[in-house]
């Protein structure tokens, strides 16, 4: 009998007599189980995030309910997603353990002072060469002794990074808010049409879809956002269309059309005063919309100091640019 209550210390989970899970000591682990699961929509992905058995966190989610006496996660298909009452511990939960999960380096970084530690921002091609060079410029006038850590990403890749906290936060467009990520738009940008100065489609002052139609379209590749957004709204108005070409980064694909093989619609943002004369640019407004940048964090995620300072200096006016087709250049 002595043995029992040593025995019983060595599980941080059991059963009452009434069958209901309880948690012995602090309730940290199996809140962090719950957000794990409740982010990744999976247990043994979760299991895997805290370097733990699937049987481990089940038997905490278990003790979790148990304790608050709701179901907090019910079965979706192939995902586990929150109940009602999941959600309500999910969000008064969430910043709580980030704060806990940043409180290394929220020291380490008081210690160092304002001016230490580093950054990591993803963004893509586009976003690195036309919106961040002016923030980043600014950032390193304030704060010289941080270390800024580019991720040249696309699509996916960003959330994956941005979930997987291998980066601070993420700039760039969105089309659809996943509902793990906050977002904070600053500037929307036209989609426009772009074509080789000599091309037939150059000398329309207000080209249609129709008139696009006959003519091969250079697209970034199918899993982008661009590529559904074009090929939606010609099948929406039931017009033929042909993809000439399919690669990859908005400057291969100016190349391209600047060479004349095809036809592009791009964003505003990546036509600079270095395309006058090589690019005939038309909007598009009428037929794709325009294309909102901003600021993305995981929900939850706590920002360090150097993060936090470079957020602060993205604002709308370090985004706009006087461009030569604002201006209303159109031929050569």
């Amino acid at each position: 009998m002595a043995n029992t209550p040593r025995k019983r210390s060595q599980k941080s989970a059991s059963k009452t007599e009434s069958g209901r899970f309880y948690y012995k000591g602090s309730r940290l682990k199996p809140l962090q189980a719950f957000c794990q699961v409740a982010r990744l929509g999976s247990v043994s992905r979760a299991a895997e995030a805290l370097f733990l058995s699937q049987p481990a966190v089940s038997l905490q989610l278990k003790a979790l309910e148990s304790h608050y006496g709701v179901p907090l996660l019910e079965r979706v298909g192939r995902r586990l997603s929150l109940t009602r009452e999941g959600e309500a511990l999910y969000d008064l939960v969430r910043p709580l353990l980030e704060g806990f999960e940043s409180l290394d380096e929220a020291f380490r970084n008081s210690q160092q002072g304002l001016d230490g530690g580093e950054v990591n921002i993803a963004a893509g091609s586009s976003t690195l060469l036309h919106l961040l060079p002016a923030t980043l410029a600014a950032f390193r006038r304030q704060r010289p002794e941080v270390r800024v850590h580019l991720h040249s990403v696309t699509g996916r890749a960003g959330l994956e990074k941005l979930r997987a906290d291998e980066v601070d936060f993420a700039v760039g467009a969105m089309w659809e808010v996943p509902n793990d990520i906050d977002y904070a738009p600053l500037q929307r940008f036209d989609a426009m049409l772009i074509t080789a100065p000599g091309h037939p489609l150059a000398k329309k002052a207000n080209p249609t879809l129709e008139d696009l139609s006959p003519y091969g379209l250079i697209l970034p590749p199918k899993q982008l956002s661009t590529w559904r957004m074009v090929t939606t709204a010609f099948e929406q108005r039931r017009l033929p269309y042909r993809v000439a070409i399919e690669v990859g980064g908005w400057e291969v694909i100016k190349q391209y059309v600047a060479q004349d093989l095809g036809i592009a619609i791009v964003s505003a943002l990546c036509l600079t005063e270095a395309d006058k004369g090589r690019l005939v640019a038309r909007p598009m407004r009428e037929y794709f919309p325009s294309r909102s940048y901003g600021v993305l964090v995981r929900k939850g995620k706590v920002l360090s100091s150097p993060a936090r300072a470079f957020v602060d200096l993205i604002k709308p006016g370090l985004f706009q640019r006087k461009d030569w087709f604002e201006a209303g250049h159109s031929e050569r």
